[in-house]
C-alpha cells in the first residue's frame, strides 16, 4: 500500500509539473527571451541609429524633451548588446557618454551634448570591431582538456590561427 501511494504521488507530481512547464518551454528557453531580441550587431546598429536621431534633434534644435527621449531610446537599445564582458564594458562607457549628453541637455548646453553624443557614436561603432575579434580570441585561448590534466604543453594555445 505504501509503494502504491508513493507511485501515485510521484505520477501526479510529474504530470502536474510537466503540464505547467511544457507551454512555457515551448514559447521560450529560459531568461534568453526576456533579453536578446536581436543579435549584438543588430543591437549596436540600432543604438547607433538612435544616437543619430538624437544628433539630428540637437542639430534641428528641437526641444529638450524630444532630445532626452531620443537619448533614452538609445540607452534602451544599448541594453540589447550582449556579447561578452569586453563588449559590455565598452558599451557601458558609451552609455556614460549618453548620460552626460542627457545631463547637458537638461542644463540647456546643446554644444556639449552634441560632443558627448558624437563620442557615444564612435564608441558604439567601435563595438563592431570587438565583436569580430571575440571568436578569434576564443579559438586562440583554447587549451585541450587532456593537456591541462596531464600538464603537457599545447604549442598552439595562445596563438591566433590563420584559417583565412
Amino acid at each position: 500500500m505504501k509503494s502504491v501511494k508513493s507511485a501515485v504521488i510521484a505520477t501526479t507530481l510529474a504530470v502536474s509539473l510537466g503540464s505547467f512547464s511544457t507551454p512555457s518551454s515551448a514559447i521560450c528557453m529560459g531568461m534568453a527571451c526576456m533579453y536578446n531580441k536581436m543579435t549584438p550587431l543588430q543591437a549596436i546598429m540600432s543604438a547607433e541609429a538612435q544616437v543619430d536621431d538624437a544628433l539630428k534633434a540637437v542639430a534641428n534644435e528641437n526641444g529638450p524633451a524630444v532630445i532626452i527621449r531620443q537619448i533614452k531610446d538609445a540607452l534602451k537599445a544599448s541594453k540589447e548588446i550582449n556579447a561578452n564582458d569586453k563588449v559590455d564594458r565598452n558599451r557601458m562607457r558609451a552609455n556614460a557618454s549618453l548620460k552626460k549628453a542627457r545631463k547637458e541637455v537638461k542644463n540647456d548646453n546643446l554644444d556639449e551634448a552634441k560632443l558627448h553624443l558624437l563620442e557615444a557614436k564612435t564608441r558604439f561603432s567601435g563595438l563592431k570591431d570587438m565583436l569580430e575579434l571575440t571568436q578569434a580570441d576564443r579559438e586562440s585561448q583554447q587549451t585541450h582538456f587532456l593537456n591541462r590534466i596531464l600538464g603537457t604543453e599545447d604549442k598552439n594555445a595562445g596563438s591566433r590561427s590563420s584559417n583565412k
